[in-house]
């Protein structure tokens, strides 16, 4: 019989996806990265046949190490340690905060990374800029491009700046600022030197907020460093970068979108757009798509570019797991005919 303790945290991994059922693991994979996925998913396959109890330790240690560390994130290391005591244990309690340390301590501002945006967003727009930025560094793009939108307009430019300009943060500096926003975690994280931020992130951010903050940041940008504003655009993607797309990477991502979407998108897209787009479906498809942008009548701005950010997402999801080629992004001298 294998102990749990002998397996590799991607076995784990792997085991507890099998566990959980096709359903529910999908579910989890749509969040991870094409890296990791790609990883997980060798390791799926490469399992033999389980044994019912390893199955069931492994999804007690994944139990026992989510609930250890929402009991750090409510009440600190203290009180997760008394309370993991009194459920499994001291030597028990001891072995599982000491597994969590090493994944808590590379990830800083875990306590921000649970709130939603508007709780972010109450909790840091009163903070120094250079305090914010370290902030949305670390967050996910999607929740960071949230707050960033909210943000006063002579604030936005500013924090893109400083997290464009961002370069490895220490420890202490991250540990302070944690402090000074009284949150309980900054006792267990130690974080390496860490690298966030950087033109890069700023076009991960940019390229999820809607158009008119992105417009109004590329903007005021431009006018205090247009060389960085150029190198941000030049790594951003927007709607109407479409033509851009090789006809078959088009035609891999009209597989992946709904009509409603596109008709919706192409509403308020100019004549090259919709050109590349009808050019790579049937004659009937396109048909189709142009009644129903007749049909729809006067739309809401937002609402057109709501969908153009979801074909947007699409393509850059199929373009990070290598299934279509946007050409002038660097992966033109790499085809091979």
């Amino acid at each position: 019989m294998v102990d749990p303790s002998d397996l590799s945290g991607k076995q784990k991994a792997a085991i507890l996806m099998v566990t959980l059922g096709s359903e529910a693991s999908a579910e989890i994979m749509k969040h991870m990265e094409p890296e990791l996925l790609e990883e997980l998913t060798f390791e799926i396959a490469s399992l033999g046949s389980i044994p019912p109890e390893l199955k069931h330790k492994v999804l007690e240690e994944f139990y026992q190490m989510a609930q250890a560390k929402d009991f750090i994130s409510f009440g600190g290391v203290d009180y997760a340690r008394e309370t993991l005591n009194r459920a499994v244990g001291s030597d028990r309690a001891a072995e599982i905060l000491t597994k969590l340390e090493s994944a808590i301590k590379e990830t800083p501002f875990e306590f921000v990374r649970k709130a939603d945006p508007g709780q972010v967003l109450s909790f840091i727009q009163d903070e120094h800029p250079q305090t914010i930025a370290l902030v949305l560094a670390h967050l996910a793009p999607t929740v960071a491009a949230m707050v960033l939108a909210a943000l006063p307009e002579e604030l936005q430019t500013d924090v893109v700046y400083r997290i464009a300009n961002m370069e490895q943060t220490s420890p202490e500096i991250i540990r302070d600022v944690e402090l000074v926003l009284e949150r309980k975690l900054a006792s267990v994280i130690r974080p390496e030197m860490t690298k966030v931020g950087g033109v890069k992130n700023v076009a991960e951010l940019l390229n999820r907020v809607d158009r008119t903050t992105e417009k109004n940041i590329l903007s005021k940008l431009s006018e205090r460093d247009s060389e960085l504003s150029n190198e941000v655009r030049g790594l951003m993607f927007v709607f109407d970068d479409i033509v851009m797309v090789t006809d078959a990477g088009v035609q891999r991502t009209l597989k992946e979108i709904e009509n409603k979407d596109l008709a919706l998108a192409l509403k308020a897209a100019n004549e090259d757009v919709k050109k590349k787009v009808f050019s790579n479906m049937s004659n009937r498809a396109a048909e189709m798509i142009k009644e129903d942008m007749e049909y729809m009548g006067p739309v809401r701005l937002r609402d057109v570019e709501a969908a153009q950010m979801r074909i947007v997402e699409v393509i850059r999801r199929l373009e990070d797991a290598g299934e279509i080629v946007i050409v002038g992004r660097g992966d033109e001298d790499q085809l091979v005919v």
